[in-house]
């Protein structure tokens, strides 16, 4: 079980994916190919002890940066460690690929690269988001901005599949994003989506508001990935918000630090629970390969984790899984409706 770093993505790059490599490698035994340009790949990596270590390098010598167009740098950078990583997938020499790279040029990568899973029109891009109860996942959270029902429903079957077999979920409760919980609430595309799930052989419990979500109410969200990419992003600032004024709060007075000294426990256990850190990475559902679009700001812990998330992905049997015939035949790629 080996998986493809894209050892140049992400805002720390090369430093911090190479340090999530080596604690990947180290602490859980996973052999990683670190890809992108070999000599400075080799002098980073020759900051830590990793003689030991099940840990090659491949050589890719240009680089996609976050600021790329994703279409027009993956088709004119064809040694980019993105497209080389995919074709380590593609031919077997690795077993998933993660980047904390641009996340459209991954999308693109991948699509061009490894195409679809049959009977899949789109893939989408989950999220692991903490919860009263745990966590659920959520997607489409940015792949495609513009769905059709049928689309959902996929969504909904991908969001399913994975919540049983990674998460470990046993009846996974999905649920459709909306602006109301009667049937007759949402936009064309949610009435229709939910007629679908309705009628699909899924756990739909119906439409869900946005306030059901951090509630637990359910373990998979639908939604198109124009709505689930807003969605996250206000909960991703509403939590530095938060935690940004409570340190404002216990710092302001003497009488504030001392209580800050007495919740710190409490505080770091919150902040533990809500760290994307821990969760690794987003899983791109639906390509013909294992992929996980880390966090741009990963550091290594966050890299080791997603490193994880891929095995775990690989050793479970997920491609066969998220086929609806258990087949995991390739489709000609598109990238209609990509966030770019």
């Amino acid at each position: 079980m080996r998986i493809a770093l894209d050892a140049m993505g992400g805002d720390n790059a090369p430093a911090e994916p190479i340090a999530g490599a080596v604690l990947a490698a180290r602490d859980l035994h996973i052999p990683v190919s670190l890809v992108g340009p070999h000599d400075l790949i080799a002098r980073e990596l020759g900051r830590h002890e990793n003689s030991q270590l099940p840990i090659e390098i491949v050589d890719a010598p240009d680089i996609i940066h976050m600021a790329d167009h994703p279409v027009e740098a993956v088709r004119r950078l064809k040694g980019s460690s993105m497209n080389v990583a995919v074709q380590l997938v593609k031919s077997g020499a690795a077993d998933g690929f993660v980047t904390a790279g641009n996340t459209g040029a991954a999308m693109v990568s991948a699509l061009f690269g490894l195409g679809r899973l049959s009977g899949i029109e789109r893939p989408a891009l989950a999220t692991i988001f903490p919860t009263q109860k745990g966590h659920c996942l959520v997607l489409d959270i940015g792949a495609n901005t513009d769905c059709r029902p049928e689309h959902l429903l996929q969504f909904g079957r991908m969001g399913e599949r994975y919540s049983r077999l990674i998460l470990g979920t046993t009846r996974p409760r999905v649920g459709l994003l909306s602006n109301g919980e009667e049937e007759s609430k949402g936009n064309k595309l949610v009435q229709e989506a939910h007629v679908l799930l309705r009628g699909s052989d899924l756990n739909f419990v119906g439409n869900i508001e946005g306030k059901d979500i951090p509630r637990g109410s359910v373990d998979v969200v639908v939604c198109d990935g124009f709505v689930g990419n807003v969605m996250v992003k206000l909960a991703e600032g509403i939590a530095e918000f938060t935690f940004g004024l409570l340190r404002e709060e216990l710092t302001s007075s003497i009488r504030g630090r001392i209580g800050a000294i007495l919740v710190r426990p409490s505080l770091s256990r919150l902040k533990h629970r809500v760290d994307y850190q821990e969760y690794g990475g987003a899983p791109l559902l639906g390509v013909a390969g294992i992929v996980i679009v880390a966090h741009g700001r990963s550091r290594a812990v966050t890299i080791s984790n997603a490193i994880r998330v891929a095995s775990k992905a690989a050793k479970s049997n997920l491609l066969e899984a998220l086929g609806p015939d258990d087949s995991v035949s390739l489709r000609t790629s598109s990238n209609s409706g990509l966030v770019t």
